[in-house]
């Protein structure tokens, strides 16, 4: 585990795109509706998060904790020794193709421990994603996935849900960075009537609205959780036309404003 720690932050102020994201903080984090696009692996390095709303679930430092995208989730992220550190990876449903789905019992989280053959897989990926093309990356995130199940946690294959509508829409918002879309161009997009669209969404429990709230948003917390941009400029790559917009729907959604979370954050 040290090692991988060791490697993540070795590369953490690299200036490219990389396929994963690390959340760090020196004071608690208190997050309220946490959205969850897509399949995501949290795995603590140091400190601790606590789960769900009434913190019943803990991931330890030395765990990791798989989530699906289903319901946002509150969350804590808290430090010790003066630190919370997590890596965080989001899985696209084109690697997960061809796998076992579990329907039986779905779930929306998992948690184990991160054994040694985890720890030394993950530290390849990140390592590996520094120089090789961006075309290895997808093959790399699935030996993840096979490795967990291999190790003992295949119960993961619960969290995954076939692609939907929703996800869809969320890639389609993030793709042309939340300019104004008609429903009429939306539609045309997702190749399905407008009605079709608007009864599909009903019966995944959203909407058009809703999904595009939740994109922008749970970009900005990203953005604010690893980028050094200033909040104006966040509000202006989420769509939002001015800074006190951003920071109103921020706070009501997450409980406290960007200026609250970025006085958590670790500076160097």
């Amino acid at each position: 585990m040290k090692s991988l720690l060791q490697s993540i932050k070795h590369h953490l102020n690299d200036d490219c795109e990389q396929p994963f994201a690390v959340y760090s903080s020196i004071y608690q984090q208190r997050l309220l509706n946490v959205p969850i696009a897509k399949p995501l692996l949290i795995v603590v390095l140091n400190g601790e998060k606590a789960l769900g709303k009434d913190n019943e679930l803990i991931c330890h430092a030395g765990s990791f904790v798989f989530l699906s995208d289903g319901p946002a989730i509150n969350m804590r992220n808290i430090p010790k020794n003066n630190e919370y550190f997590a890596l965080l990876i989001e899985f696209d449903y084109a690697e997960l193709k061809d796998l076992p789905i579990m329907t039986a019992k779905p779930q929306h989280h998992y948690i184990g421990a991160t054994s040694a053959e985890l720890a030394q897989c993950l530290q390849q990926f990140v390592e590996c994603s520094h120089w090789a093309p961006k075309s290895v990356w997808s093959a790399r995130k699935r030996e993840i996935i096979e490795l967990l199940c291999h190790t003992g946690h295949r119960e993961i294959l619960s969290l995954f849900k076939r692609s939907n509508i929703a996800h869809r829409l969320h890639d389609i918002f993030c793709q042309h960075n939340f300019t104004e879309l008609t429903i009429e161009q939306i539609s045309t997009q997702l190749a399905m009537s407008e009605s079709t669209l608007r009864r599909q969404l009903k019966a995944e429990g959203t909407s058009v609205q809703e999904v595009k709230d939740k994109a922008r948003l749970g970009l900005g917390l990203h953005l604010l959780q690893t980028t050094g941009l200033s909040i104006g400029l966040i509000a202006e790559k989420c769509g939002y036309q001015s800074q006190s917009r951003f920071t109103d729907r921020f706070k009501s959604w997450f409980g406290l404003t960007p200026s609250e979370l970025r006085k958590t954050i670790m500076t160097d």
